[in-house]
């Protein structure tokens, strides 16, 4: 399995609600890493996975949602907690989007997996993989 990965991060604020998150039930601030590894059995003729470059910039649009935004006001999360394993799996969603709609490049159609990991610090972080189909 062939793979590649770009990196970006982002600033949010948010809070949860439920006893479980503790002082985290407070709005607080969350600085994230975030990778996106696209993965496919194959390459292309000219030996690509995707484009690099689209990846990049797919993955800053997918984030630029989210950066320096208050999540608790954010319509798509209304009632959700914004916790960072539902935000692997959101960025997730909008990247397999981009990669159904073409956006990575033409190549990208061979694309059969996508792992989104999000680092909360270097020693706590979470990940959602699943098909782009």
């Amino acid at each position: 399995m062939f793979s590649l990965t770009v990196c970006d991060h982002i600033m949010v604020a948010h809070s949860f609600r439920g006893a479980e998150f503790g002082p985290a039930q407070r709005l607080h601030g969350a600085t994230f890493a975030v990778e996106a590894e696209f993965r496919a059995p194959k390459l292309d003729h000219l030996h690509l996975l995707v484009d690099i470059g689209l990846a990049k910039q797919e993955l800053r649009k997918a984030l630029d949602t989210l950066d320096y935004r208050n999540l608790d006001g954010e319509p798509q999360f209304a009632g959700l907690n914004t916790t960072t394993e539902y935000l692997c799996l959101h960025i997730h969603g909008l990247l397999a989007a981009a990669l159904r709609e073409g956006r990575l490049g033409a190549q990208s159609g061979t694309v059969t997996s996508l792992k989104v990991l999000l680092r909360e610090s270097p020693n706590a972080w979470a990940a959602y993989e699943g098909a782009v189909a």
